[in-house]
């Protein structure tokens, strides 16, 4: 059981570890996704997307583990969580400890991380709006009505609308 343990506590620091590295990433995601730098947004999701396959692997390690302790104490696996496992160690102070605070700075790192998402999410959302916003504008004005006969001065519109449009290429 003592070595099932140290697995535990060794598989929970290294998904620590790494979740601890994404919050910087997800920091800087921030920034980019305000500056609107795709090029940049691209590279950060391809380092996300590696250190989440991290993260599944260690999860699968972290369950395996988990399905071996609850057949050491005959419990069933799906029963067994972290926090009863810190319970069951009250003879081992030393375990129990470090299972204790790696499960709580786990926690801690990953609601930080699920803040910085949401508000990334947040951000995304808006720019996803705003270019909506942006796309009807565009359309509407058109098809914004004015003369579009065909008459001997054909090749000029008369439309107003067009030529006092967003963007102004002389300035």
């Amino acid at each position: 059981m003592a070595s099932l343990i140290e697995e535990l506590i060794h598989t929970l620091q290294e998904e620590y570890d790494i979740y601890k590295q994404l919050i910087p990433i997800a920091e800087n995601k921030t920034q980019v996704i305000i500056s609107n730098d795709l090029d940049n947004l691209q590279d950060i999701t391809n380092k996300e997307q590696v250190m989440v396959d991290k993260i599944t692997a260690l999860e699968r390690k972290r369950e395996n583990v988990i399905v071996n302790i609850g057949t050491v104490i005959s419990r069933d696996p799906k029963t067994i969580h972290i926090k009863s496992i810190i319970q069951i160690l009250d003879k081992q102070p030393k375990e129990q400890r470090q299972l204790s605070e790696i499960h709580d700075n786990l926690k801690k790192t990953i609601q930080r991380l699920v803040d910085i998402n949401n508000h990334n999410k947040s951000l995304i959302q808006q720019s996803l709006e705003m270019i909506e916003f942006n796309m009807n504008f565009i359309q509407s004005t058109r098809m914004s009505p004015g003369n579009l006969s065909y008459n001997k001065g054909a090749s000029q519109l008369d439309m107003p609308s067009l030529q006092t449009g967003m963007f102004d290429a002389k300035q």
